[in-house]
C-alpha cells in the first residue's frame, strides 16, 4: 500500500474518531458539572468517576477477546452507535424533566462499557493500517488530540452548560458519534485471518491465551505492573489537583482553569514532538526517561511552599509534555510487539491491569488527604515515578523488551 493510500484511509477514520473523542469528553465534563452543580456532593462525583473506570477494568479483557473474534470495524461502529443511543435516552429524560441521578450513573457506566470494546478495536486496527515505522508518530498524534480535548472539553462544556438546556448540550455527542460512524462506513479496514471455527473453545480460553502471551513477554508484563503502581499513586494527585490549587495554594477558579489548560498545552507539545521525532530507536528509553522527568515535576509540586504557584504551573506544563511521550511510546511498543490476531484481548488485558488499581487509589484519596494533606499524593506519586523511571535503565528485562520477535499472521485485505 502506497504512502498516500494508507494515510488517506487511516486519517479518514482517525478524524472521525478524534472528533468523537472531543465530543464525548465535552459531554462527560458537562455531566460531572451538572452533578456538582445540582448535588454539591463530593461522594457523588467520586461515584461518577468510578462509573467511568470500573467497566473498563472488569469487562475490558472480555471485550478485548470478543474484539479479536469479531470484525473490528463493525465493533467500533456498534460501540459508537450504542453510545449515541444511550446519550439520546439521557437527553430525553433531561428534556422531559424526569432525570434522576441513577440514570446518569447508568449511562456513564454503559458509555465506559462501550469504550472497553472500542479502544482495543481502534488500537488493533491502527496496527493493520499504519506502517510499523509510523506507529510512534500516530501515537504522538493521539496524545495531541488528548491534549486538545483536555483544553476544549472543559471550556466548551462549561460554556454550553450555562448557555443551553442540558439536553442540547448532550446533543454534541450525537453529532460527533454520527461523524465517526460515517467515517467508519466509508473505509474498509484489513482484518487478521481468523482461526477456524472451534479452534478456540471459549472467550475464557482466549483470555487464558492472552494472559499466557503477556506472561511470556517479561518486559511488557513488567511495564504493565509498573503502570499499575504509578496509576494507583498518581491518579488521586491528578484528581485532586484543583483542590490543591484552591486550598493549598489559595487560588481561585481562574487558576484552576490555568493549570488544566497548561497541562493540556503540554500534552499537545509532547504529542507533536513525538509526531515529529518518532521517539528514540528503543521506544522504552523515551518512555522511561519521560516517566522519570514527569515524576520529578510531580514531586516538585508536592514539595512547593504555598506561595510558589507559578512554579506549579511550569511543572504542570512539563507533566503534560512528558505524559504524552510516556503514553505514546508505550502504545507504539505494544502495537509493534503484540501479534496482530491477539491485539484486542492483549491490549484490553494490559489496560485492565494497568488501570485496575486506580479505583482503589480514588477511594483512598479522600481519607488519606484529610489525614496527611493533598500534597502527600504528589510526593508519593512523583517519587515513585522518578525512582521507577531511573531504575528501569538498569533492568535488562525492560531495556531489551523490544528485541522480542513478533510472529507474523495472515492479513485479509479489505473487501
Amino acid at each position: 500500500m502506497g504512502e498516500s493510500a494508507w494515510a488517506r484511509k487511516f486519517f479518514t477514520i482517525w478524524t472521525g474518531q478524534a472528533l468523537s473523542l472531543i465530543g464525548s469528553a465535552l459531554v462527560q465534563f458537562a455531566l460531572l458539572l451538572w452533578i456538582a452543580d445540582v448535588y454539591r456532593d463530593a461522594v457523588m462525583l467520586s461515584v461518577a468517576a468510578v462509573m467511568g473506570i470500573l467497566p473498563q477494568v472488569i469487562l475490558g479483557p472480555f471485550a478485548g477477546a470478543y474484539v479479536d473474534r469479531l470484525n473490528r470495524r463493525r465493533v467500533m461502529i456498534a460501540a459508537d452507535s450504542l453510545t449515541a443511543l444511550a446519550t439520546l435516552l439521557l437527553m430525553t429524560s433531561f428534556a422531559l424533566g424526569t432525570i434522576q441521578l441513577w440514570q446518569v450513573f447508568v449511562v456513564m457506566f454503559f458509555r465506559s462499557t462501550m469504550q472497553a470494546f472500542h479502544w482495543p478495536a481502534m488500537q488493533a486496527s491502527t496496527t493493520l493500517m499504519v506502517p510499523e515505522e509510523h506507529l510512534a508518530r500516530i501515537s504522538g498524534l493521539n496524545q495531541t488530540v488528548q491534549g486538545f480535548s483536555s483544553i476544549l472539553a472543559p471550556a466548551l462544556g462549561a460554556l454550553l452548560y450555562v448557555s443551553l438546556p442540558m439536553n442540547w448540550v448532550l446533543s454534541v455527542d450525537l453529532l460527533t458519534a454520527a461523524l465517526a460512524v460515517i467515517a467508519l462506513l466509508s473505509v474498509r479496514i484489513p482484518e487478521v485471518r481468523k482461526a477456524a471455527a472451534g479452534a478456540a473453545a471459549s472467550v475464557v480460553s482466549d483470555l487464558k491465551d492472552a494472559f499466557q502471551y503477556l506472561r511470556s513477554w517479561k518486559g511488557m508484563l513488567a511495564m504493565v505492573i509498573i503502570f499499575s503502581v504509578v496509576n494507583f499513586l498518581i491518579n488521586p494527585a491528578f484528581t485532586l489537583f484543583s483542590l490543591l490549587t484552591l486550598d493549598y495554594f489559595g487560588k481561585g477558579a481562574y487558576e484552576v482553569g490555568l493549570i488544566e489548560t497548561v497541562a493540556g498545552i503540554g500534552m499537545i507539545v509532547g504529542g507533536l514532538a513525538l509526531v515529529r521525532w518518532g521517539g528514540s530507536k528503543r521506544k522504552i528509553v523515551t518512555c522511561m526517561s519521560a516517566l522519570a522527568i514527569s515524576g520529578g515535576a510531580v514531586l516538585v509540586i508536592g514539595l512547593l511552599p504555598p506561595t510558589w504557584f507559578s512554579v506549579a504551573v511550569v511543572a504542570a506544563l512539563v507533566i503534560g509534555v512528558t505524559i504524552a511521550m510516556v503514553n505514546g511510546s508505550a502504545m507504539a511498543i505494544m502495537q509493534k510487539g503484540v501479534r496482530a490476531d491477539m491485539q484486542g484481548r492483549v491490549f484490553a488485558l494490559m489496560s485492565s491491569i494497568a488501570t485496575g488499581m486506580s479505583p482503589l487509589g480514588l477511594i483512598l484519596s479522600g481519607p488519606i488527604s484529610k489525614a496527611f494533606g493533598i500534597q502527600v499524593w504528589f510526593v508519593l506519586g512523583g517519587a515513585a515515578m522518578l525512582f521507577i523511571g531511573a531504575v528501569s535503565f538498569f533492568l535488562p528485562v525492560l531495556m531489551r523488551m523490544e528485541d522480542r520477535e513478533t510472529e507474523k499472521v495472515d492479513i485479509v485485505p479489505p473487501a
